[in-house]
């Protein structure tokens, strides 16, 4: 695992939720429906604990964690930000409801994610 790859996404992926929650605050407020004022901060909230959950993986310590379960579950998060929070930007912008069909893959790839912290741990600690 590149850490140093990995941080900078993360970097990245941080000022963008901050920068698109400030967009929705202040830029869409009034041009959005309620419904997709909604969807966009939905998609903001993921991206952002999503990528916190991308941080704490990376901060675990390298002993006591298995580096390809590590590896996959970071993969995992990083694809359910791209799929889950962009399809839901893409729906936004788009108004193209069937954006919303690809969503759930997003959603279940944080779900992959997730569940695989429980298999982290090496075994022999």
């Amino acid at each position: 695992m590149n850490k140093i790859l990995w941080l900078r996404l993360i970097g990245i992926s941080g000022a963008v939720c901050v920068m698109l929650g400030a967009f929705a605050a202040h830029g869409l407020e009034g041009r959005l429906s309620e419904r997709y004022m909604d969807v966009f901060q939905t998609a903001v909230f993921y991206q952002l604990v999503h990528t916190l959950a991308l941080l704490g993986l990376l901060c675990l310590p390298d002993q006591l964690v298995n580096p390809k379960v590590r590896h996959w579950a970071a993969i995992s998060f990083a694809l359910g930000i791209l799929i889950f929070s962009g399809s839901l930007y893409l729906l936004v912008f788009t108004h193209i409801g069937a954006l919303g069909m690809i969503t759930p893959i997003g959603g279940s790839a944080f779900i992959v994610g997730w569940l695989l912290l429980f298999f982290i741990a090496k075994r022999d600690q």
